[in-house]
């Protein structure tokens, strides 16, 4: 039988470990952690069973949990009760406070479809005004398309490969959504700095510059994991997961402090680089450009503080012509392969909600913290697409495990065992994100980051 969380000692070969333990091998059917986990009941069609998954991502999001906890083996990394941390819960912890299903086609949040091009299918993610107002451009419309069937019928006209590449090139979220691809690294290096060769002298200070959900659950499980972190947002354009459900938004956020520049003044920008220049673990989740906008160049400020750890979170890495690609959490993972694998031979599937964005979090918080506790400056590359496609190559799930009617849900019957399909539960601590700019006089002067 597979085990459920063996993979924590295998994601140790991409860390530098010194100072932490491969924690012991837990064995439990892999499809037995996704019933459990609040995800699988996202997964699939809403007139027919949940599915299963095609990979252990629950198991992975268990074992990552686990690694976690050997690097900081005196945190909390608990809830209010003081129960531990569900790794596997974090994947539905959104669909707890949206009150989110599945939705086959329709991503569970309802901003992503999988629309059948010409020759293939194709992930489409419209979240901003900003995105609906490009449609035309990408079809090559007169008019606004009012509906998401006149952009089905309009797709369905062109082929996948050519809709992809102008999508991307308008900055659009538009992915192939076909079967699975080669795995690479869950992890890139793409800089290496200099060791710091003394320990630390405080708590470590993180800086988030994120937004929406895999950054700030990074920062968040950092957080727990005893690290004093710092949310930095512009005035201008403040994360807009503010603006969504107070109850996620606090769950990720809680327990750090806010800070609000205006980056469109140097004043503004002077600031964000005195607070870099400060910071042990810096968390951004902008395509490359945007902080090369503001002067600040990712590789160059690794180079020149010991012991920095730059954590770039992107849709698929910060490579050309990748980095300039839009990704979020539904389309990343269909581009990955998860959508096709889900679903059936003639039709992709989602399967759960935007689950590239918590697996993604959880993996910049191991590394994240990994790196810092060794010492070594690196500027970190994780992107949703890539830790998605590791895991899902990263073994076979069902194996024997089906899915069976209890009268009131669904069971997952897997190596002589029966596991209820739970629904999605909120796992973090919940809590109270501090208001924009709270903190930006009191930190800026005690970190002497003004003028």
């Amino acid at each position: 039988m597979q085990t459920a969380r063996s993979d924590a000692r295998g994601l140790f070969a991409a860390l530098p470990a010194a100072g932490a333990a491969p924690p012991a091998e837990r064995l439990e059917a892999p499809a037995l952690v996704w019933a459990r986990s609040g995800a699988m009941v996202l997964a699939g069609r809403p007139d027919e069973p949940p599915r299963l998954a095609p990979a252990p991502l629950a198991a992975r999001a268990a074992a990552v949990l686990d690694a976690l906890r050997a690097f900081a083996p005196d945190a909390r990394l608990a809830r209010e009760d003081g129960s531990p941390l569900d790794g596997p819960a974090l994947l539905g912890e959104r669909a707890a406070y949206l009150g989110l299903a599945r939705r086959g086609a329709i991503s569970p949040g309802g901003s992503c479809r999988l629309l059948r091009a010409a020759d293939a299918w194709i992930a489409v993610s419209l979240p901003r005004q900003d995105d609906l107002a490009l449609v035309p451009a990408w079809l090559e419309g007169n008019e606004a398309f009012g509906s998401w069937d006149r952009v089905a019928a309009r797709v369905a006209e062109w082929r996948a490969r050519e809709l992809v590449a102008r999508g991307r090139l308008l900055g659009l979220a538009v992915a192939p959504a076909g079967a699975r691809v080669a795995r690479g690294p869950w992890l890139r290096v793409a800089a290496r700095g200099v060791r710091r060769t003394r320990a630390p002298a405080r708590v470590p200070l993180v800086l988030d510059l994120s937004a929406l959900w895999a950054g700030p659950l990074c920062g968040r499980l950092l957080a727990l994991a005893g690290a004093r972190v710092v949310k930095v947002e512009s005035v201008g354009r403040p994360d807009g997961a503010r603006f969504g459900s107070p109850g996620f938004y606090g769950a990720l956020n809680a327990g750090k402090q806010s800070v609000a520049l205006d980056l469109a003044t140097p004043a503004g920008v002077d600031r964000l680089r005195r607070l870099v220049a400060r910071a042990d673990i810096v968390i951004e989740s902008a395509r490359p450009r945007a902080l090369a906008q503001l002067g600040i160049d990712a590789e160059a400020v690794v180079a020149e503080r010991p012991g920095l750890v730059w954590v770039s979170l992107t849709g698929y890495g910060r490579r050309e012509p990748e980095g300039h690609w839009v990704a979020f959490g539904d389309d990343a993972a269909a581009a990955a392969g998860l959508a096709a694998a889900t679903g059936d031979t003639d039709a992709p599937l989602f399967g759960g909600d935007a689950i590239a964005d918590p697996l993604t979090g959880l993996h910049a918080a191991l590394a994240a913290l990994a790196y810092q506790r060794a010492g070594e400056g690196a500027l970190l590359e994780l992107s949703l697409y890539g830790v998605v496609a590791h895991s899902l190559d990263h073994g076979v799930v069902r194996d024997g495990a089906r899915v069976e009617a209890n009268g009131a849900g669904f069971d997952v019957v897997a190596g002589g065992a029966r596991v209820p399909v739970a629904p999605p539960r909120a796992a973090l601590p919940r809590g109270c994100a501090r208001p924009l700019g709270a903190d930006t006089a009191a930190v800026l002067a005690e970190l002497r980051a003004g003028c």
